[in-house]
């Protein structure tokens, strides 16, 4: 029998007044391999640091029986004790003042790796990391001997490292078996069978509603008949009047319309799945473009102090495409963004070009207005339209009444993409925009950018999203581009 490493007994983890978890049972064994999926501010991260002690519940009990690894994903590096293999294995600068976003979790993961620990807590380990970093750890994982708990929003490792998915939804914990792509083919089969069952609530409900509506006109009738006078009530004879009251039949056909409305009552409701808007964003004609590669080099270099970046490439941006641009940490697929951004030497764009630019950096916004009027104000959509694409990033009931002074960081980055599908730009840059945002929210931007009519070019690490929308790649390596 399997070793039991962690357990939750009737746990629960409130924050001011509002519950985030509410666990009756819940144990990790020996050899479990599980990915922990939801929505941002769905519960994840604490669910992890309960298991990690960092986070002490509400009411109830954790017990842990093993000694663990822990990867937080906010928590700063350390070199410390860290195996020099495994530092010299990631590229790690010796010097760890003024590390990269990717160097610092490299960092993280080669002091996670140094030491065996019977079970390992990895909170977000993808974010900042490039290919060959991503396959660094799916390749560490792989074979591990022990429990892994996991949290990603990155499909592929969670397909390739787990076998059971625990999906937190409204404070509680369910279990899937087998990996993200099951989880989302279960999910979609609940879905159809709840469209089903909802449809035949419907058309039950519709059936009985037309019974007992039918029972009330008969007794209506018998009623109208008891009021005719006796040469009326001779010229309509009715076998029913000749064998019953009058008032006894009115009572019977009312008693058994009283009868189906209660079975109406009782008829278990199903709610109809949530089906969103249709996305489009459509473009004015004033900001259509009509040059066949709006973005043009030619003979192009590009450098930092102290280093080339491109050296005499030439490249051309498709006009209305989709275009991943992927290389390795440090390559320099965010400072050719930035110089496409600020129209720099050495590239051709079009003069009617409109950017729109989403950079790695936070977003804070100083305006006194609400989300929903923040978006309002810079929008020719209708209302109800700007409600579909921020209920898609989960700006949901009064999440858009608030300031937008007031949004966290997730909540900034998710405001600030809705902005940039929805401004007066044609073509869009946006820079590792799957940085920090949950699957459900990773899947509206798969929409947006489906919808866009726009070009777009896009720096990200994650293999589904650039299989899902990507219509070209172009890669930096070795100071060339592909």
């Amino acid at each position: 029998m399997e070793k039991v490493c962690f357990e939750l007994d009737n746990v629960v983890v409130n924050y001011l007044d509002k519950e985030i978890l509410n666990i009756e049972k819940l144990a990790i064994h020996q050899f479990d391999r599980i990915g922990i999926v939801g929505k941002n501010g769905a519960g994840k991260s604490t669910l992890m640091k309960l298991l990690a002690s960092k986070v002490q519940p509400t009411s109830g009990k954790v017990n842990s029986h093993v000694h663990f690894g822990y990867f937080e994903q906010m928590e700063a590096p350390t070199s410390v004790g860290a195996e020099a293999q495994l530092l010299g294995k990631l590229a790690i600068p010796v010097n760890s003042e003024g590390l990269s976003g990717g160097e610092q979790t490299r960092l993280k993961l080669a002091h996670l790796f140094s030491f065996y620990e019977e079970a390992l807590l990895i909170d977000e380990p993808t974010t900042h990391l490039d290919q060959e970093g991503i396959s660094f750890l799916v390749d560490e994982l792989r074979y591990y001997y022990g429990s892994l708990v996991l949290i990603s929003h990155d499909r592929a490792v969670l397909d390739q490292l787990v076998t059971t998915i625990w999906e937190i939804d409204g404070g509680t914990v369910n279990i899937y078996s087998r990996n993200y792509s099951n989880y989302a083919c279960q999910k979609q089969l609940e879905q159809d069978q709840q469209r089903q069952a909802h449809d035949l609530y419907l058309k039950e409900r519709s059936r009985l509603e037309q019974a007992a509506e039918d029972k009330m006109k008969k007794a209506e009738k018998i009623t109208q008949a008891g009021n005719m006078s006796k040469r009326e009530a001779r010229a309509k004879p009715n076998r029913m009047f000749m064998t019953k009251s009058k008032g006894t039949s009115q009572k019977n056909v009312q008693r058994a319309a009283k009868a189906i409305e209660q079975r109406i009552e009782k008829l278990q409701k199903v709610d109809a799945v949530q089906v969103d808007r249709n996305i489009v964003f459509r473009q004015s004609k004033a900001l259509e473009l009509h040059n066949k590669f709006p973005i043009m080099a030619d003979q192009f270099t590009l450098h930092i102090p102290g280093k080339v970046l491109l050296d005499v490439v030439s490249f051309q941006i498709p006009l209305g495409k989709k275009i991943a641009l992927t290389g390795s940490n440090g390559c320099g697929k965010s400072t050719l963004l930035q110089h496409i951004a600020n129209y720099g030497e050495g590239l051709t764009i079009s003069p009617k070009a409109k950017i729109g630019y989403f950079h790695q950096m936070g977003y804070q916004f100083k305006s006194e207005e609400t989300v929903l009027q923040f978006l309002k104000n810079r929008s020719d959509y209708d209302e109800g339209f700007l409600r579909s694409v921020l209920g898609s990033m989960q700006f949901v009931g009064t999440d858009i009444q608030k300031g937008v002074n007031s949004l966290s960081g997730g909540e900034a980055i998710r405001l600030q993409l809705c902005y940039l599908f929805l401004g007066s730009y044609n073509i869009l840059l946006l820079d590792e925009p799957t940085n920090f945002l949950d699957i459900q929210a990773l899947e509206a931007l798969e929409q947006f950018i489906t919808a866009y009519e726009g070009t777009i070019i896009f720096v990200t690490h994650d293999k589904n999203f650039i299989e899902n929308v990507a219509d070209i790649q172009f890669t930096i390596k070795n100071n060339k581009i592909f």
